[in-house]
């Protein structure tokens, strides 16, 4: 493991999470707070993980604005979610900005919940036992964990990977090992606790290649393998690599058979709102932060 490769890509995903939080204010777009995050990356020496994610009320993961989507920042709570990469080694964080000023506990659950797993975060430590930090220190304010998103492993080009690192009390018994590099999500509601997946995606990742007709979809297959390999892209990006025309026609076809992975919105159940903070831990003889600034 190329720990330093780890370091480094978290720490400018930390990074571009702060510039990316004092972009995210009444009447900005938010498309282009998403690029000037993406461009942020880059500027620093990584590449986008994933395309930026801002989760606006009730939608907990994989929103990104659409390439002409003018919509702007308009007193919501707001899950900004931010993933750098080095050589395919991931930053994964993210955060929740409260443009009302009426979501305090929404934000203290949510923070807090995380600081408190990374305490314990440790081998040894079972899955379970963070799993139950995280609900208790959530429903302390009224709130419930999302049971169906959870934190998780990180591998080199692979962003979710074992072990999945529950958000309640789950009582799983396995239990963190050195070498492991985890991410630690924990999701605060008011809803249900559950999340679903909406119907329209436009974020998709690499998912089975094969052999296409289609002379465009040829080609932007083979600008997905040699630029994104298995991590997550989105439209938006596409399109202004080919043109929107060239980049629906094509990802359409690609999705349809089955070479794409689509990523669809995650909503909350009940429609309730959405808290998440998240870093990505390094389990050695310590317990390393990785998505920290110094």
């Amino acid at each position: 493991m190329d720990l330093e490769k780890w370091r480094k890509a978290g720490k400018i995903a930390m990074e571009a999470l702060e510039y990316g939080k004092g972009l995210v204010k009444n009447g900005a777009k938010i498309r282009e707070v998403c690029d000037k995050i993406d461009a942020k990356i880059i500027q620093l020496g990584a590449l986008p993980a994933w395309p930026t994610q801002v989760g606006i009320n009730g939608v907990a993961a994989h929103a990104t604005p659409d390439p002409e989507d003018d919509s702007v920042f308009d007193n919501q709570l707001v899950c900004l979610d931010v993933g750098a990469h080095i050589d395919g080694c991931v930053g994964d964080t993210a955060a929740t900005i409260d443009l009302s000023g009426k979501h305090e506990k929404f934000i203290k659950a949510s923070s807090e919940a995380l600081e408190n797993a990374i305490k314990i975060a440790k081998a040894g430590v079972s899955l379970g036992e963070i799993g139950k930090v995280i609900q208790e220190t959530i429903t302390k304010h009224g709130l419930v964990p999302i049971r169906n998103l959870s934190g998780h492993g990180l591998s080199p080009w692979v962003i979710h990977d074992s072990p999945s690192v529950p958000n309640y009390d789950s009582k799983d018994s396995r239990v963190l090992q050195k070498g492991q590099i985890i991410a630690i999500e924990p999701f605060a509601t008011d809803g249900a606790g559950m999340i679903y997946e909406s119907e329209r995606a436009n974020i998709f990742s690499l998912a089975v290649p094969k052999p296409v007709r289609s002379p465009f979809a040829r080609e932007i297959l083979a600008f997905i393998q040699q630029e994104y390999k298995t991590l997550p892209f989105t439209t938006r990006w596409i399109s202004a690599k080919f043109g929107k025309g060239k980049a629906s026609l094509a990802l359409s076809e690609l999705n349809r058979l089955g070479i794409l992975h689509a990523h669809p919105p995650l909503v909350e159940k009940n429609k309730g709102t959405v808290a998440v903070f998240e870093k990505t831990l390094y389990i050695g003889d310590t317990t390393e932060v990785l998505t920290r600034l110094n």
